[in-house]
């Protein structure tokens, strides 16, 4: 059976987003979810202690999810955790909730990929303007965007570094990749100037801080 045609001037509904919360502490995962519930009664929400929990959920579907992220999880610390689920999904939309809110990990969060940054210091409104901004597809950065925010690193180089994180040599990283050695140096040298580092240890030590 064919479907009705929509009328005229009616555009197709979008889905409904899926959200998922990321977050060891269950009264702040709580608090977040009843802002979501606020925002969007109808809002599909999941709640996750760990990231390999919420990286099994995604699995299977990345579309029209957005993963609301802490940066110290009990398997996960630092930017290592959003590398993780971009190096899974590189499509898959990422905020960072965090209490560590500093400049320079708010730059590093948006060179390797995040769609937001909100800080778990802030009040009602600001975490409302916020949420709202990600569910319409938005990003989300304070300082604003323009402001001194880093280039954002390709989605080879993000790969590379998550690969560094895991411990890989440039040799294995190559073969990996399907690429050349020589590619992945040249890679690190573009990764090593957007991230603001000089070596792979301080680039290891920007993943795991």
């Amino acid at each position: 059976m064919q479907d009705d045609p929509l009328p005229l001037g009616e555009p197709a509904s979008k889905p409904r987003l899926r959200v998922l919360l990321v977050d060891d502490h269950p009264l702040f995962r709580q608090a977040l979810a009843a802002t979501v519930r606020q925002i969007d009664p109808q809002m599909a929400i999941a709640q996750f202690e760990t990231l390999a929990e919420a990286r099994r959920a995604i699995a299977a579907d990345t579309q029209d999810t957005l993963v609301l992220l802490d940066l110290k999880l009990p398997d996960s610390h630092g930017i290592a955790g959003l590398l993780g689920l971009k190096a899974q999904a590189p499509d898959l939309m990422v905020a960072i909730v965090s209490a560590t809110d500093d400049r320079d990990t708010v730059l590093t969060a948006q060179a390797c990929g995040a769609a937001g940054f909100i800080s778990k210091a802030a009040g009602v409104e600001e975490l409302s303007a916020a949420l709202e901004s990600l569910f319409a597809g938005e990003t989300w950065f304070l300082p604003p965007e323009g402001d001194g925010l880093r280039e954002p690193l390709t989605p080879a180089q993000a790969r590379i570094v998550e690969a560094v994180h895991r411990g890989l040599m440039n040799k294995q990283i190559a073969y990996e990749m399907g690429l050349s050695e020589a590619t992945v140096k040249y890679h690190l040298t573009g990764i090593f100037r957007k991230l603001g580092v000089q070596t792979r240890a301080q680039l290891l030590a920007l993943a795991r801080d």
